[in-house]
């Protein structure tokens, strides 16, 4: 278990985060906003833009110990369920430091988690941002495929 972050260091990791998140909003072309959602705990919502998703967000929530970071992948399955749940699973062997999740609204999300010593550099928000736009862009459109068929006919 990771130890717990001090006040400092949480000050200066929210500051860090920060400004990694500004500079993602510059230099990013799907980043389209973010917001700062909370000061305590410190969270933010970035808003991206995609193709095979056309609009999506991120959440990224910093805690005494990691930052947790989601986004709402697609909607509970309406048919094929074992196929769609099973064709996740799947995937989740593959992802590394997140993984495919019900939400409590039975929806799916894929979300993960940072150790805070762990966020030395701007590249690990870089990373995170990255890998959820890139998973989400390379498996969104299989999964609709599966939990949505009669939409796709």
């Amino acid at each position: 278990m990771s130890a717990l972050s001090t006040a400092e260091e949480l000050a200066e990791l929210d500051a860090f985060i920060s400004a990694s998140l500004a500079t993602q909003a510059l230099q990013n072309p799907a980043v389209v906003a973010i917001e700062r959602i909370s000061e305590t705990p410190p969270a933010w919502f970035v808003r991206f833009t995609g193709e095979a998703k056309e609009h999506y967000s991120a959440e990224l929530t910093l805690g005494q110990r990691s930052l947790h970071f989601r986004t709402y992948f697609i909607p509970a399955p309406a048919e094929n369920l074992d196929r769609f749940y099973r064709h996740l699973l799947v995937r989740n062997a593959k992802l590394y430091g997140m993984a495919f999740t019900v939400g409590e609204d039975e929806g799916i999300y894929l979300e993960g988690r940072l150790p805070n010593r762990m966020i030395t550099e701007p590249d690990e928000i870089d990373r995170v941002l990255g890998s959820l736009f890139t998973h989400t862009e390379d498996m969104f459109l299989t999964a609709a495929r599966i939990g949505f068929a009669s939409r796709f006919e």
